[in-house]
């Protein structure tokens, strides 16, 4: 009855609405894990249980502890976890570009390996940006038309980089590591080359570096224009190597560096594919995917465009050579090639379009490709690090995007009683 139904609708909405106001509380309380480290050492409690679990993971370089020699000593370090969980060290995340990025990141791994277990696909250590593609074009529209202009958006977008300091500032920063030659054997400095290419696209607006990355191009000029888009980076010594290593060695060496790993965790993050959902992204967010993929740029893992009718990325390396763990290698660069999540996004940015927030539509007609079951990455809880509710218009994206998803929540609920 009418009743009944009434009745089950304020029920689910009794227990959701506590729900979204904890995850505002707890966006409003969320530090930098720098200022959550700091805060923690000023408080005795906090202060020793902190030294205890890195004491812990140093003896014991196990997420468990099982290397710590004794019972008494594992049930202090267990109880030095159980401590930290109430401290605001647990739930604390670093901005990609900060001024301490990697000594927050350091701090980030250290915690989370402890508390979380070892798996570094699981979660991004990032605060969510929850941008949209949108904001972009709102800023700046494309350069160009879409990719059935005779336009060479590519070349375009160059040119723009050329008429605005701060790109053109960061762009002349790496082309000239990146296209000096150190030696005879040397064709570049690349840990320069990368270093550089991680400011331009840390520092200069999505609009510009966009432009030249994600750069549309037109039918009639797909060769050049696209080759035009590949050497966006300077491959020759950001991407390439004497030799392709396999990639899941690649993969290793990215994980023993905090940047290289925080950015591949946070790839897998706003990039996993969704085969079920029309934009092809399981965040139904392009602009998040291209940030996070754009990050990765000035690894180890540094991605490019191969040489491919379809849009198609890959870090520089193959599977030879992975003997047993053939499959799971194949996993791994197929999250990059056939990455149909990335795909749209970089489409939908050439093209003017984005994610359909209410209404989702499908932003682009794209070859269709299968989609590698891979790991599925949980959900975090959107918030921000900023406390200036007033001033910063960012805490409207947050509460936009934390009203978003209680309404989809209270949605499915309410299409499933009624």
């Amino acid at each position: 009855s009418h009743t009944q139904r009434r009745t089950m609708i304020l029920a689910v909405l009794y227990v959701l609405l506590p729900l979204f106001e904890e995850n505002l509380r707890a966006g409003a309380t969320r530090l930098d894990c720098v200022r959550a480290s700091e805060q923690c050492l000023k408080e005795q409690a906090c202060s020793t249980k902190y030294r205890t679990m890195r004491q812990c993971v140093a003896g014991g370089k196990e997420s468990n502890f099982s290397m710590v020699a004794g019972l008494e000593a594992k049930d202090e370090c267990r109880s030095a976890v159980d401590a930290l969980k109430q401290s605001p060290l647990y739930n604390c995340r670093c901005k990609r570009g900060m001024k301490k990025e990697k000594n927050c990141l350091r701090i980030y791994w250290g915690i989370y390996q402890t508390l979380q277990g070892n798996d570094f696909l699981e979660d991004s250590p990032y605060e969510p940006v929850n941008s949209r593609l949108s904001d972009i074009f709102r800023l700046a529209p494309i350069i160009g038309e879409p990719a059935v202009a005779r336009e060479n958006n590519c070349l375009n977008a160059a040119k723009a980089c050329n008429l605005n300091d701060t790109c053109k500032k960061y762009r002349s920063a790496y082309i000239s590591p990146c296209t000096s030659r150190v030696s005879t054997a040397e064709v570049c400095n690349k840990r320069k080359c990368h270093k550089a290419l991680r400011q331009f696209f840390d520092k200069v607006p999505p609009k510009h570096s966009y432009g030249m990355l994600f750069c549309s191009c037109p039918l009639s000029d797909q060769t050049a224009c696209s080759e035009r888009r590949r050497q966006t980076i300077v491959p020759v010594c950001s991407y390439e190597e004497k030799q392709k290593p396999n990639c899941l060695e690649l993969q290793a060496s990215c994980k023993t560096n905090y940047i290289c790993r925080s950015r591949l965790a946070d790839f897998f993050v706003n990039c996993q594919p969704e085969p079920r959902s029309l934009s092809g992204c399981l965040k139904e967010n392009y602009a998040d995917c291209l940030l996070s993929y754009s990050g990765l740029i000035g690894t180890v893992m540094t991605p490019n465009y191969l040489r491919s009718p379809k849009i198609s990325v890959s870090p520089y390396c193959d599977c030879s050579n992975s003997g047993n763990n053939k499959d799971e290698c194949d996993k791994f660069t197929e999250f990059f090639t056939e990455n149909t999540c990335l795909r749209n996004a970089i489409q939908a940015f050439g093209n003017g379009t984005d994610v359909g927030v209410w209404q989702p539509m499908s932003p682009v007609q794209t070859t269709t490709s299968t989609t590698t079951p891979y790991q599925r990455n949980r959900e975090r809880n959107p918030n921000t690090i900023d406390n200036h509710i007033n001033t910063d218009p960012g805490i409207y994206h947050f509460c936009g995007s934390l009203q978003r998803k209680f309404l989809q929540m209270v949605q499915s609920y309410l299409l499933f009683f009624i």
